[in-house]
């Protein structure tokens, strides 16, 4: 698989790599954002990632996937150019994904991949996904209400949102709800001194419980 150069500004030259490979490991530090191209320029693109704008910084070090990139450097070349342009590669409104790191106030991609959709929602970060991943928190707990529960364990007080879609799970609970004839409400499910185990996922600083097992009973 060959490898080009091309300039998008005289002194700004980029990596074009012509078919999809996989990314280089680009470090630790890496981040993506996978979004729609909203605006090029010489050093920079603005990419729509969900409801927000991110622009990243673009030089000689950001490497560009796109199908087609070699046969466009090589017309462009023929043409007396020193190669393709990044607007020949990327357009304005093509979905991308953008592996990058932050450095200082500025986010500078690394790599910039044509994909074939921005994704759910008009797109995410990984930051996002890896906050809306699900984790898990154990202990006791301190109370309970229709719309939240605290937890204490590990040396600290979790407090969880819970709502109609919060499920509970427990020795006995399935029976109780078809003796009541309906689901059981989180009080009646849930008490203080029970020890669960909270599935949970972080919605923009809420944790929000999406699953409550509960391993034992508390003393009544």
């Amino acid at each position: 698989m060959r490898q080009v150069r091309f300039f998008a500004v005289p002194v700004l030259a980029l990596s074009v790599i012509a078919f999809p490979v996989k990314l280089r490991a680009a470090g630790d530090d890496s981040k993506t954002a996978r979004g729609t191209v909203t605006a090029m320029s010489g050093n920079s693109v603005t990419v729509k990632v969900g409801a927000k704008d991110m622009t990243f910084s673009v030089d000689n070090k950001t490497e560009v996937i796109a199908p087609g990139a070699g046969t466009k450097s090589r017309a462009a070349k023929a043409k007396g150019e020193a190669g393709a342009k990044l607007a020949d590669v990327i357009k304005t409104g093509q979905a991308v994904r953008v592996t990058y790191h932050e450095m200082g106030a500025t986010n500078h991609a690394a790599t910039i991949e044509g994909v074939p959709s921005a994704g759910s929602s008009g797109g995410s970060t990984s930051d996002e996904k890896k906050a809306a991943a699900a984790k898990h928190a154990t202990g006791t707990v301190k109370t309970v209400s229709a719309s939240s529960l605290t937890v204490s364990g590990g040396g600290k007080d979790w407090t969880f949102t819970v709502d109609e879609k919060t499920n509970v799970i427990g020795t006995g609970l399935s029976t109780k709800g078809r003796a009541k004839g309906s689901k059981l409400t989180i009080t009646e499910a849930v008490a203080a001194g029970d020890k669960v185990t909270v599935t949970y996922h972080d919605m923009g600083g809420t944790m929000h419980a999406s699953t409550i097992r509960v391993t034992a009973k508390g003393k009544a």
